[in-house]
């Protein structure tokens, strides 16, 4: 039985009811999440302006009537895995921190801010050593902007399975309101020698992840983040420091973060040469493939979705770009044969997860919709088959294809790709 059910919208036509569409008895609701309760709770008043209400609590909850969960990567192991973002239920831009998607390579370590330390070294004049709250003296920088795994979408390289969702497809990547203080200020405060080149960012985590980082990146646009969405950051996110480069990969923003060494040459580590790196159809080997390229799905309606009658309906979803700022999205629901510009939603911020949504009416026939997005760099979302032409079924990471939702006579919503 579905978790999730859609309320019809009043003026919309009845003339065909889809099957099964009261098979849940809960209430529902449309393009949020529910839980299918099948019979009313007894302590939910039918009248709650005759019942004094809850007492205040020290931390708020969700209602009881709304579910939302990570879901976890089919992986043999639990501490070197991925959870992802519900994208599909979602408003906005901003992802809850308790829902932003995980990727772990040796679990999420338990860090005393007290004793936990930030040391720059290498080719730098004064080598420093911060504690967190030295971090936090300096002036703080606020970035609203999106992260994505660089493995996010990756079985479309290969096959999905019809029912494979926006979630279990797309949900590794997430947008926050990140807070903390610009790399450069620190680097400045070092003295950073004109031969440096290169960044080695080290984590304190068990797999002691590191990347070798360009000091350009590093000077431009890169912080070292202590807040995300008000508060500070979640342990899976990296408490009590990160490192966060706008618009790159995930795996290079590194979590519980420990050590910046500047040198004159890439380091080479694990994670950027038998990890994170590509083979190409000629049997070349793409390295240091560092911005996310541009994206979109549409998360209203997709897979597991359903229906509830004929149009007029609205999609949304979501669409961003490692390069820069969205321009434009278009949506297609006949497959491919034509497109139409959607309109974007307010804010659209670079390097941000940006809201669209379409107008159209369904007819009751079977249909693919879509989406694919332009920015302001010129670069347009290819096709699952143009993608794979350029970089063959070997290639693993930064998949952004467009993502087609097959929509069926009974109104329900599959993966367009299996």
């Amino acid at each position: 039985m579905p978790r999730y059910q859609y309320l019809d919208v009043p003026g919309v036509s009845r003339r065909r009811f889809l099957a099964g569409a009261g098979a849940i008895a809960g209430a529902v609701v449309l393009g949020g999440a529910i839980s299918a309760q099948t019979e009313q709770a007894d302590d939910v008043p039918e009248d709650p302006t005759k019942t004094q209400g809850q007492p205040l609590s020290h931390v708020g909850e969700r209602s009881r009537f709304v579910i939302l969960e990570r879901t976890f990567a089919d992986n043999p192991t639990t501490v070197a895995s991925w959870s992802f973002t519900p994208l599909q239920h979602l408003y906005g831009t901003i992802t809850p921190s308790d829902l932003h998607f995980e990727r772990h390579h040796a679990g999420v370590p338990i860090i005393d801010p007290r004793a936990h330390r930030l040391v720059i070294h290498g080719l730098v004049d004064r080598p420093l050593e911060f504690t967190v709250d030295d971090i936090k003296r300096f002036p703080a920088t606020t970035y609203q902007m999106f992260l994505e795994c660089s493995g996010n979408s990756l079985y479309g390289y290969q096959e999905t399975e019809p029912g494979d969702t926006a979630q279990s497809i797309h949900g590794l990547t997430s947008t926050s309101e990140w807070v903390g203080v610009r790399v450069s200020t620190l680097l400045d405060e070092a003295g950073l020698r004109p031969e440096a080149s290169w960044v080695l960012a080290e984590g304190a985590d068990a797999a002691v992840m590191t990347r070798s980082i360009p000091i350009e990146k590093m000077m431009e646009d890169a912080i070292i983040a202590y807040g995300q969405n008000g508060e500070d950051l979640r342990p899976e996110q990296g408490y009590p420091i990160r490192l966060f480069l706008p618009g790159w990969e995930g795996n290079m923003q590194i979590k519980w973060l420990r050590r910046l060494e500047l040198g004159d040459a890439p380091y080479m580590t694990r994670e950027e040469t038998s990890k994170y790196t590509d083979v190409m159809p000629d049997g070349s080997i793409r390295q240091f493939t560092y911005p996310m390229e541009v994206k979109s799905i549409i998360t209203w309606p997709s897979s597991g979705h359903v229906l509830p009658g004929l149009g007029p309906w609205e999609a949304r979803g979501i669409a961003w770009s490692g390069r820069g700022r969205v321009e434009r999205v278009e949506v297609s629901v006949d497959g491919g044969e034509s497109w139409n510009d959607a309109e974007l939603q307010e804010p659209v911020l670079p390097f941000c997860h940006t809201r669209f949504r379409y107008q159209w009416a369904w007819n009751g026939d079977e249909t693919v919709i879509m989406s694919r997005a332009t920015d302001d760099q010129g670069d347009v979302q290819p096709t699952r088959d143009e993608l794979i032409e350029a970089r063959g079924t070997n290639y693993v990471y930064h998949y952004n294809a467009v993502q087609p939702w097959r929509i069926h006579p009974d109104g329900s919503v599959t993966n367009g790709l299996a």
